[in-house]
């Protein structure tokens, strides 16, 4: 182990060269460094590994059979260690390639803005191409290459070919209202009062959808009289705080109204809708490290609890 800790890129970057060559002079040359530098660093990390990895072949070199075994291993990390400081670089390139992310409403009026927040914070100068809509648009949109990633509830199995998801956390559908709404201190809901009122349903393409129809069947509520169905967040809010409407929604989208009073959830057990939310990628093609770096701000924000605590403890 203390030997390990010797180990330094130079050693690596060396080796490599010197088997890629089969030969420490042109090495050298390569590298800009002399010859007895390189022979220096070779043994060294001969000394490190314990093992000779360099052999005298007539009078040139070839490696050993403990080298052929070590070239494997040095060249994959070195490979990794360039591939990591080219990604670094383009962090700092204002033009370099922008992150494109396509938000559902689940996601995009809380965790979404704290996560542009934060990325803005670290320094990262890459652009941010932010769009939210329907499920479908956006999943198109990914597999055609107009986005990096999808943050949202899980898409149904056939909606999911060539993508990835990776799961975040875990929400339910509520029933909301106005804190003015009549039935706000409401400590048990009829049916008869469910269709005294509009009620704002997700559109029948949305993903939680068919959530919200298993959950009337399951509570023997009919599909309200007054319904409107929808997938705007603007409208639902504007409706839902002007027209004593009940809006019927994933808790993330107006999680923010809720905390602050604006909005009461109502008496009516959805736990049967929670439902898994994270972010999906394309399974055929690799995120760049702007996208990445991105993706960890989200992975992040998720898991220190900007979603619901109680949704992701139960999760």
């Amino acid at each position: 182990m203390n030997n390990l800790r010797r180990l330094k890129l130079r050693h690596l970057e060396a080796f490599v060269e010197v088997a890629r060559l089969s030969s420490v002079s042109r090495a050298a040359e390569v590298l800009n460094l002399t010859q007895p530098a390189v022979t220096r660093t070779i043994r060294e990390l001969e000394e490190i590994c314990g093992r000779p990895l360099i052999e005298k072949d007539g009078r040139g070199i070839k490696i050993s059979q403990f080298g052929e075994m070590f070239l494997k291993h040095a060249g994959t990390s070195l490979s990794a260690a360039r591939n990591g400081i080219n990604a670094l670089a383009q962090f700092s390139v204002a033009d370099g390639p922008m992150i494109r992310l396509g938000a559902l409403p689940t996601v995009s009026a809380a965790i979404v803005p704290q996560a542009v927040a934060r990325y803005l914070q670290s320094g990262m100068r890459n652009r941010l191409h932010i769009v939210t809509g329907e499920n479908k648009v956006l999943l198109d949109q990914l597999r055609n290459g107009e986005l990096d990633m999808v943050m949202g509830r899980l898409p149904a199995p056939e909606n999911m070919q060539n993508l990835t998801f990776d799961p975040l956390y875990r929400e339910r559908v509520v029933f909301a209202v106005d804190a003015n709404h009549p039935l706000a201190k409401t400590l048990q809901l009829s049916i008869q009062q469910f269709n005294d009122y509009p009620v704002l349903l997700p559109s029948a393409a949305s993903i939680i959808r068919p959530f919200v129809d298993r959950l009337f069947i399951e509570q023997g509520i009919p599909e309200p009289i007054h319904a409107i169905e929808t997938v705007s967040d603007s409208f639902g809010r504007a409706f839902t705080r002007d027209h004593q409407a009940i809006w019927i929604i994933s808790r993330g989208v107006i999680a923010a109204e809720i905390a602050s009073g604006q909005f009461v959830e109502l008496p009516i057990d959805t736990s049967s809708t929670r439902g898994a939310v994270g972010l999906v990628t394309r399974s055929d093609q690799q995120q760049g490290p702007a996208s990445l770096f991105f993706s960890e701000i989200l992975k992040d924000i998720s898991s220190e609890g900007f979603a619901q605590p109680t949704e992701l403890a139960e999760a």
